[in-house]
Protein backbone atom coordinates (compact mmCIF):
# COMPACT_ATOMS: atom_id res chain seq x y z
CA UNK A 1 0.00 0.00 0.00
CA UNK A 2 1.07 3.71 -1.07
CA UNK A 3 0.02 6.81 -0.58
CA UNK A 4 -3.85 7.63 -0.46
CA UNK A 5 -3.38 12.04 -1.44
CA UNK A 6 -0.48 14.10 -2.01
CA UNK A 7 -0.73 17.53 -0.87
CA UNK A 8 1.86 20.66 -0.79
CA UNK A 9 1.47 23.30 1.60
CA UNK A 10 3.29 26.47 2.80
CA UNK A 11 4.91 27.43 5.63
CA UNK A 12 1.49 28.77 7.54
CA UNK A 13 -0.09 24.73 6.75
CA UNK A 14 -2.10 26.43 3.79
CA UNK A 15 -3.05 23.91 0.94
CA UNK A 16 -1.37 25.23 -2.33
CA UNK A 17 -2.11 22.39 -4.40
CA UNK A 18 -3.07 18.37 -4.17
CA UNK A 19 -4.38 15.47 -5.80
CA UNK A 20 -6.36 12.83 -4.06
CA UNK A 21 -5.37 9.24 -5.55
CA UNK A 22 -7.32 6.60 -3.70
CA UNK A 23 -10.62 8.20 -2.19
CA UNK A 24 -10.50 6.57 1.22
CA UNK A 25 -9.22 9.77 3.20
CA UNK A 26 -11.21 12.80 3.68
CA UNK A 27 -8.92 15.47 1.98
CA UNK A 28 -9.78 17.87 4.92
CA UNK A 29 -7.49 15.78 7.14
CA UNK A 30 -4.83 17.82 6.23
CA UNK A 31 -6.14 20.60 8.43
CA UNK A 32 -4.79 18.57 11.61
CA UNK A 33 -1.13 18.25 9.89
CA UNK A 34 0.14 21.49 10.69
CA UNK A 35 -1.21 21.94 14.60
CA UNK A 36 0.75 18.41 15.65
CA UNK A 37 3.73 19.69 13.72
CA UNK A 38 4.12 22.86 15.75
CA UNK A 39 2.76 20.52 18.53
CA UNK A 40 5.22 17.83 18.58
CA UNK A 41 8.42 20.58 17.71
CA UNK A 42 7.55 22.56 21.31
CA UNK A 43 7.89 19.16 22.74
CA UNK A 44 11.09 18.25 21.27
CA UNK A 45 9.78 15.15 19.50
CA UNK A 46 9.12 15.93 15.79
CA UNK A 47 9.53 12.93 13.29
CA UNK A 48 9.06 12.45 9.64
CA UNK A 49 5.76 10.66 10.27
CA UNK A 50 2.69 12.24 12.15
CA UNK A 51 -0.51 10.88 13.30
CA UNK A 52 -3.89 11.91 13.81
CA UNK A 53 -7.07 8.98 14.82
CA UNK A 54 -6.12 6.57 11.90
CA UNK A 55 -4.49 8.84 9.30
CA UNK A 56 -0.84 8.99 8.89
CA UNK A 57 1.20 12.07 7.52
CA UNK A 58 4.36 11.26 5.79
CA UNK A 59 6.12 14.61 5.05
CA UNK A 60 9.03 16.59 3.70
CA UNK A 61 10.33 20.31 3.64
CA UNK A 62 11.81 22.00 0.85
CA UNK A 63 12.80 25.92 1.06
CA UNK A 64 9.05 27.57 2.33
CA UNK A 65 7.19 24.60 1.34
CA UNK A 66 5.67 20.87 2.94
CA UNK A 67 4.92 17.99 0.19
CA UNK A 68 2.79 15.59 2.67
CA UNK A 69 1.12 12.26 2.03
CA UNK A 70 -1.52 10.43 3.69
CA UNK A 71 -2.01 6.32 4.45
CA UNK A 72 -4.59 4.92 6.52
CA UNK A 73 -3.43 1.55 5.87
CA UNK A 74 -0.18 0.13 6.37
CA UNK A 75 1.94 1.79 3.79
CA UNK A 76 5.44 1.53 2.38
CA UNK A 77 7.41 4.16 4.11
CA UNK A 78 10.21 4.27 2.61
CA UNK A 79 8.58 4.34 -1.07
CA UNK A 80 6.50 7.18 0.14
CA UNK A 81 9.24 9.16 1.55
CA UNK A 82 11.54 8.22 -2.04
CA UNK A 83 8.47 9.34 -3.96
CA UNK A 84 7.95 12.44 -2.35
CA UNK A 85 12.05 13.71 -2.74
CA UNK A 86 11.34 12.44 -6.37
CA UNK A 87 8.78 15.10 -6.78
CA UNK A 88 11.36 17.70 -5.98
CA UNK A 89 13.51 16.83 -7.93
CA UNK A 90 11.31 16.16 -11.07
CA UNK A 91 9.76 20.27 -10.06
CA UNK A 92 12.64 21.65 -9.32
CA UNK A 93 14.15 20.30 -12.86
CA UNK A 94 10.72 21.65 -14.49
CA UNK A 95 10.70 25.07 -12.68
CA UNK A 96 14.68 25.54 -11.78
CA UNK A 97 13.86 26.56 -8.31
CA UNK A 98 10.76 24.61 -6.18
CA UNK A 99 9.56 27.06 -4.17
CA UNK A 100 5.70 28.80 -2.78
CA UNK A 101 5.49 30.71 -6.08
CA UNK A 102 6.85 28.37 -8.77
CA UNK A 103 3.87 26.09 -7.18
CA UNK A 104 1.10 29.22 -7.54
CA UNK A 105 2.88 30.04 -11.31
CA UNK A 106 2.06 26.18 -12.63
CA UNK A 107 -0.87 24.92 -11.16
CA UNK A 108 -1.98 23.08 -14.77
CA UNK A 109 1.49 21.66 -15.13
CA UNK A 110 1.80 20.40 -11.68
CA UNK A 111 -1.69 18.69 -11.96
CA UNK A 112 -0.59 16.94 -15.32
CA UNK A 113 3.19 15.89 -13.28
CA UNK A 114 1.09 14.53 -10.18
CA UNK A 115 -1.09 12.88 -12.90
CA UNK A 116 1.87 10.76 -14.18
CA UNK A 117 3.99 10.58 -11.38
CA UNK A 118 1.09 8.18 -9.33
CA UNK A 119 -1.44 6.44 -10.16
CA UNK A 120 -4.30 4.89 -7.60
CA UNK A 121 -1.59 5.30 -4.92
CA UNK A 122 1.82 3.79 -6.57
CA UNK A 123 4.67 5.86 -8.32
CA UNK A 124 4.77 5.33 -11.84
CA UNK A 125 6.65 7.60 -14.54
CA UNK A 126 9.25 9.45 -12.40
CA UNK A 127 11.92 9.85 -15.28
CA UNK A 128 11.93 13.58 -15.94
CA UNK A 129 13.55 13.26 -19.23
CA UNK A 130 10.56 11.07 -20.38
CA UNK A 131 8.02 13.45 -18.72
CA UNK A 132 9.70 16.65 -20.50
CA UNK A 133 8.77 14.76 -23.69
CA UNK A 134 4.93 15.47 -23.48
CA UNK A 135 4.63 17.65 -20.21
CA UNK A 136 5.91 21.07 -21.69
CA UNK A 137 6.41 23.87 -20.09
CA UNK A 138 3.84 25.73 -22.81
CA UNK A 139 1.02 23.14 -22.26
CA UNK A 140 -0.96 20.93 -24.53
CA UNK A 141 -1.88 21.98 -28.19
CA UNK A 142 -5.45 20.80 -28.99
CA UNK A 143 -5.47 17.59 -31.00
CA UNK A 144 -8.15 15.62 -33.45
CA UNK A 145 -7.78 12.07 -32.44
CA UNK A 146 -7.11 10.38 -29.60
CA UNK A 147 -4.04 11.36 -28.14
CA UNK A 148 -1.43 8.87 -27.97
CA UNK A 149 1.40 8.19 -25.33
CA UNK A 150 5.10 7.94 -25.88
CA UNK A 151 6.89 5.35 -26.66
CA UNK A 152 9.07 5.60 -23.69
CA UNK A 153 6.23 5.19 -21.60
CA UNK A 154 4.92 2.21 -22.76
CA UNK A 155 8.58 0.64 -23.79
CA UNK A 156 10.15 -2.29 -21.52
CA UNK A 157 12.88 0.35 -21.69
CA UNK A 158 11.27 3.34 -19.98
CA UNK A 159 14.40 5.50 -19.34
CA UNK A 160 15.36 5.68 -22.94
CA UNK A 161 13.85 7.09 -25.78
CA UNK A 162 13.96 5.26 -29.27
CA UNK A 163 15.28 6.77 -32.28
CA UNK A 164 18.48 8.86 -30.45
CA UNK A 165 21.13 9.87 -32.63
CA UNK A 166 24.58 11.25 -32.88
CA UNK A 167 27.24 12.47 -35.11
CA UNK A 168 29.41 11.38 -32.81
CA UNK A 169 28.94 8.74 -30.44
CA UNK A 170 30.71 8.79 -26.90
CA UNK A 171 30.54 7.31 -23.43
CA UNK A 172 32.10 8.74 -20.55
CA UNK A 173 32.90 7.11 -17.31
CA UNK A 174 33.84 8.34 -13.78
CA UNK A 175 35.20 6.37 -10.81
CA UNK A 176 35.11 8.24 -8.19
CA UNK A 177 35.76 7.32 -4.52
CA UNK A 178 35.87 9.31 -1.18
CA UNK A 179 37.73 7.78 2.03
CA UNK A 180 36.10 8.04 5.34
CA UNK A 181 38.52 7.68 8.35
CA UNK A 182 38.38 7.85 12.14
CA UNK A 183 41.67 8.19 13.62
CA UNK A 184 42.71 8.18 17.16
CA UNK A 185 44.88 10.39 19.41
CA UNK A 186 47.68 8.26 18.80
CA UNK A 187 47.91 7.77 15.12
CA UNK A 188 46.27 4.86 14.60
CA UNK A 189 43.11 4.58 11.99
CA UNK A 190 40.28 3.16 13.95
CA UNK A 191 37.71 2.77 11.50
CA UNK A 192 37.74 3.56 7.88
CA UNK A 193 35.88 3.09 4.85
CA UNK A 194 35.70 3.97 1.15
CA UNK A 195 32.32 5.14 -0.56
CA UNK A 196 32.27 5.29 -4.49
CA UNK A 197 30.20 6.00 -7.38
CA UNK A 198 30.40 5.37 -11.32
CA UNK A 199 28.78 7.77 -12.99
CA UNK A 200 28.10 7.87 -16.73
CA UNK A 201 27.89 10.49 -19.74
CA UNK A 202 26.25 9.03 -22.69
CA UNK A 203 26.24 9.95 -26.17
CA UNK A 204 24.93 6.84 -28.13
CA UNK A 205 23.29 6.45 -30.97
CA UNK A 206 20.13 3.91 -31.36
CA UNK A 207 19.11 1.39 -28.52
CA UNK A 208 22.72 0.51 -27.53
CA UNK A 209 23.59 -2.60 -24.76
CA UNK A 210 26.64 -1.80 -22.46
CA UNK A 211 28.97 -4.63 -20.85
CA UNK A 212 30.95 -3.19 -17.97
CA UNK A 213 33.88 -5.38 -16.17
CA UNK A 214 35.27 -4.29 -13.33
CA UNK A 215 37.80 -6.50 -11.36
CA UNK A 216 35.19 -7.60 -8.74
CA UNK A 217 36.94 -10.32 -6.39
CA UNK A 218 33.50 -12.27 -6.08
CA UNK A 219 33.98 -12.84 -10.34
CA UNK A 220 37.83 -13.71 -9.89
CA UNK A 221 37.15 -16.07 -7.27
CA UNK A 222 34.55 -17.64 -9.50
CA UNK A 223 36.76 -17.92 -12.79
CA UNK A 224 39.98 -19.14 -11.17
CA UNK A 225 41.79 -15.88 -10.85
CA UNK A 226 41.48 -15.68 -7.07
CA UNK A 227 45.00 -14.19 -7.10
CA UNK A 228 44.85 -11.58 -9.54
CA UNK A 229 44.14 -7.96 -7.77
CA UNK A 230 40.38 -7.97 -6.90
CA UNK A 231 38.12 -5.68 -4.78
CA UNK A 232 35.55 -6.73 -2.53
CA UNK A 233 32.37 -4.79 -2.96
CA UNK A 234 29.89 -3.99 -0.25
CA UNK A 235 26.46 -2.38 -0.47
CA UNK A 236 26.15 -2.31 -4.41
CA UNK A 237 23.29 -0.24 -5.49
CA UNK A 238 22.01 -0.17 -8.86
CA UNK A 239 20.89 2.22 -11.67
CA UNK A 240 17.07 0.78 -12.51
CA UNK A 241 19.04 0.16 -15.93
CA UNK A 242 21.15 -2.77 -15.10
CA UNK A 243 19.98 -6.26 -15.47
CA UNK A 244 20.47 -7.32 -11.66
CA UNK A 245 19.81 -11.52 -12.68
CA UNK A 246 22.48 -11.29 -14.91
CA UNK A 247 24.64 -9.71 -12.29
CA UNK A 248 23.59 -12.01 -9.80
CA UNK A 249 24.54 -14.97 -12.46
CA UNK A 250 27.93 -14.11 -13.89
CA UNK A 251 28.82 -10.92 -12.03
CA UNK A 252 28.25 -8.98 -15.28
CA UNK A 253 27.12 -5.69 -15.68
CA UNK A 254 24.60 -5.44 -18.78
CA UNK A 255 22.59 -2.41 -19.43
CA UNK A 256 20.59 -0.59 -21.72
CA UNK A 257 21.46 3.22 -20.88
CA UNK A 258 19.35 6.41 -20.31
CA UNK A 259 20.97 8.91 -22.78
CA UNK A 260 22.58 11.45 -20.96
CA UNK A 261 24.45 11.74 -17.44
CA UNK A 262 23.04 9.39 -14.83
CA UNK A 263 25.05 7.27 -11.73
CA UNK A 264 25.18 4.23 -12.92
CA UNK A 265 25.89 2.21 -9.11
CA UNK A 266 27.20 3.22 -6.20
CA UNK A 267 29.38 0.77 -3.58
CA UNK A 268 31.26 0.88 -0.33
CA UNK A 269 34.49 -1.03 0.88
CA UNK A 270 34.97 -1.47 4.40
CA UNK A 271 39.18 -1.79 3.97
CA UNK A 272 42.05 -0.65 6.58
CA UNK A 273 43.26 2.17 4.26
CA UNK A 274 46.36 5.04 5.53
CA UNK A 275 45.20 8.69 6.03
CA UNK A 276 46.57 10.11 1.86
CA UNK A 277 47.19 13.78 3.30
CA UNK A 278 48.39 13.19 6.89
CA UNK A 279 48.50 16.75 9.22
CA UNK A 280 49.85 17.65 12.35
CA UNK A 281 49.09 21.01 13.74
CA UNK A 282 51.07 22.39 16.96
CA UNK A 283 49.96 25.33 18.51
CA UNK A 284 51.30 27.68 21.25
CA UNK A 285 50.13 30.02 23.43
CA UNK A 286 52.32 33.40 24.80
CA UNK A 287 50.16 34.73 28.04
CA UNK A 288 47.46 35.26 25.90
CA UNK A 289 49.25 38.19 24.09
CA UNK A 290 49.57 35.87 20.73
CA UNK A 291 48.96 32.54 19.57
CA UNK A 292 51.24 30.65 16.80
CA UNK A 293 51.07 27.59 14.53
CA UNK A 294 52.79 25.07 12.73
CA UNK A 295 51.06 22.97 10.57
CA UNK A 296 52.31 20.52 8.84
CA UNK A 297 51.30 18.51 5.76
CA UNK A 298 52.24 15.27 4.07
CA UNK A 299 51.03 13.51 1.40
CA UNK A 300 51.37 9.83 1.48
CA UNK A 301 50.12 8.55 -2.14
CA UNK A 302 52.56 7.26 -4.50
CA UNK A 303 54.83 9.73 -5.98
CA UNK A 304 53.28 9.46 -9.82
CA UNK A 305 49.89 11.34 -8.34
CA UNK A 306 48.91 14.65 -7.58
CA UNK A 307 46.50 15.81 -5.19
CA UNK A 308 45.16 19.52 -7.04
CA UNK A 309 43.33 22.35 -5.10
CA UNK A 310 44.19 20.99 -1.78
CA UNK A 311 42.44 23.63 0.94
CA UNK A 312 43.35 23.07 4.74
CA UNK A 313 41.06 25.32 6.97
CA UNK A 314 42.96 25.87 10.55
CA UNK A 315 40.58 27.19 12.88
CA UNK A 316 41.68 30.60 14.72
CA UNK A 317 40.33 32.16 17.76
CA UNK A 318 37.58 34.98 16.98
CA UNK A 319 39.44 37.65 18.62
CA UNK A 320 42.54 37.13 16.85
CA UNK A 321 44.57 40.15 14.45
CA UNK A 322 47.80 41.08 13.07
CA UNK A 323 48.33 37.94 10.79
CA UNK A 324 51.65 36.99 10.02
CA UNK A 325 52.52 33.94 7.79
CA UNK A 326 55.62 32.10 6.51
CA UNK A 327 54.80 28.95 4.36
CA UNK A 328 57.39 26.79 1.97
CA UNK A 329 54.23 26.22 -0.63
CA UNK A 330 51.00 27.66 -1.73
CA UNK A 331 49.92 30.52 -0.03
CA UNK A 332 48.08 31.38 3.13
CA UNK A 333 44.69 33.71 3.16
CA UNK A 334 42.91 35.01 6.94
CA UNK A 335 39.29 34.38 6.89
CA UNK A 336 38.02 36.53 9.49
CA UNK A 337 34.64 36.25 9.17
CA UNK A 338 35.37 32.31 9.28
CA UNK A 339 37.87 32.57 12.40
CA UNK A 340 40.32 30.72 9.89
CA UNK A 341 42.98 30.50 7.85
CA UNK A 342 43.22 29.33 4.55
CA UNK A 343 46.46 26.85 3.15
CA UNK A 344 46.17 26.74 -0.58
CA UNK A 345 48.31 24.43 -2.53
CA UNK A 346 47.28 24.15 -5.71
CA UNK A 347 49.42 21.28 -6.83
CA UNK A 348 50.58 18.43 -3.58
CA UNK A 349 52.70 15.61 -5.18
CA UNK A 350 53.01 12.20 -3.58
CA UNK A 351 55.39 11.70 -1.12
CA UNK A 352 55.93 15.29 -0.32
CA UNK A 353 56.42 17.34 2.99
CA UNK A 354 55.06 20.96 3.61
CA UNK A 355 55.37 23.09 6.58
CA UNK A 356 53.07 26.69 7.67
CA UNK A 357 53.52 28.71 10.08
CA UNK A 358 51.27 31.40 11.52
CA UNK A 359 51.35 34.28 13.94
CA UNK A 360 48.49 36.26 15.37
CA UNK A 361 47.92 38.67 17.93
CA UNK A 362 45.18 38.63 20.85
CA UNK A 363 44.14 41.75 22.12
CA UNK A 364 41.49 40.57 24.23
CA UNK A 365 42.06 38.39 27.13
CA UNK A 366 39.76 35.41 27.44
CA UNK A 367 39.32 32.26 29.35
CA UNK A 368 40.86 28.77 28.05
CA UNK A 369 38.25 26.90 25.73
CA UNK A 370 37.99 23.92 28.47
CA UNK A 371 35.41 22.05 25.48
CA UNK A 372 38.39 21.80 22.97
CA UNK A 373 39.10 23.13 19.54
CA UNK A 374 37.93 23.05 15.87
CA UNK A 375 39.30 20.61 14.10
CA UNK A 376 41.43 21.16 11.21
CA UNK A 377 39.50 20.33 7.57
CA UNK A 378 40.80 19.21 4.33
CA UNK A 379 39.69 19.52 0.66
CA UNK A 380 41.77 17.46 -2.23
CA UNK A 381 41.32 15.85 -5.27
CA UNK A 382 43.59 13.37 -6.77
CA UNK A 383 42.76 12.55 -10.68
CA UNK A 384 43.96 9.35 -12.50
CA UNK A 385 43.69 7.45 -8.83
CA UNK A 386 41.91 5.25 -6.80
CA UNK A 387 42.41 4.08 -3.33
CA UNK A 388 40.55 0.88 -3.56
CA UNK A 389 42.08 -0.33 -6.80
CA UNK A 390 39.14 -1.01 -8.51
CA UNK A 391 39.30 -1.23 -12.31
CA UNK A 392 37.44 -1.40 -15.72
CA UNK A 393 38.36 -4.48 -17.30
CA UNK A 394 36.34 -3.26 -20.12
CA UNK A 395 33.44 -1.38 -21.39
CA UNK A 396 31.85 -2.91 -24.36
CA UNK A 397 29.36 -1.31 -26.66
CA UNK A 398 26.90 -3.69 -28.51
CA UNK A 399 24.34 -2.26 -31.27
CA UNK A 400 22.51 -3.81 -33.94
CA UNK A 401 24.62 -1.11 -36.31
CA UNK A 402 27.44 -2.15 -35.67
CA UNK A 403 28.82 1.51 -35.35
CA UNK A 404 32.13 2.44 -33.64
CA UNK A 405 31.94 4.28 -30.23
CA UNK A 406 34.67 5.82 -27.94
CA UNK A 407 34.70 4.70 -24.24
CA UNK A 408 36.54 6.89 -21.98
CA UNK A 409 37.47 6.25 -18.16
CA UNK A 410 38.83 8.64 -15.83
CA UNK A 411 39.46 7.98 -11.99
CA UNK A 412 39.02 10.10 -9.03
CA UNK A 413 39.59 10.42 -5.30
CA UNK A 414 38.71 12.92 -3.33
CA UNK A 415 38.10 13.87 0.74
CA UNK A 416 35.58 12.42 2.73
CA UNK A 417 35.07 12.44 6.42
CA UNK A 418 37.92 12.17 8.18
CA UNK A 419 38.43 12.39 12.27
CA UNK A 420 41.22 12.42 13.55
CA UNK A 421 41.22 13.61 17.70
CA UNK A 422 44.52 14.37 19.31
CA UNK A 423 45.85 16.19 22.84
CA UNK A 424 44.54 19.54 22.86
CA UNK A 425 47.64 20.62 24.61
CA UNK A 426 50.09 19.50 21.60
CA UNK A 427 47.69 19.13 18.21
CA UNK A 428 44.94 21.03 16.98
CA UNK A 429 42.02 18.41 16.02
CA UNK A 430 41.92 17.28 12.42
CA UNK A 431 39.31 16.66 9.91
CA UNK A 432 38.60 15.55 6.65
CA UNK A 433 34.89 16.79 5.26
CA UNK A 434 33.34 16.22 2.05
CA UNK A 435 33.08 19.00 -0.33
Amino acid sequence: MSASAVYVLDLKGKVLICRNYRGDVDMSEVEHFMPILMEKEEEGMLSPILAHGGVRFMWIKHNNLYLVATSKKNACVSLVFSFLYKVVQVFSEYFKELEEESIRDNFVIIYELLDELMDFGYPQTTDSKILQEYITQEGHKLETGAPRPPATVTNAVSWRSEGIKYRKNEVFLDVIESVNLLVSANGNVLRSEIVGSIKMRVFLSGMPELRLGLNDKVLFDNTGRGKSKSVELEDVKFHQCVRLSRFENDRTISFIPPDGEFELMSYRLNTHVKPLIWIESVIEKHSHSRIEYMVKAKSQFKRRSTANNVEIHIPVPNDADSPKFKTTVGSVKWVPENSEIVWSIKSFPGGKEYLMRAHFGLPSVEAEDKEGKPPISVKFEIPYFTTSGIQVRYLKIIEKSGYQALPWVRYITQNGAWCSWTPPSHLLDYQLRTQ
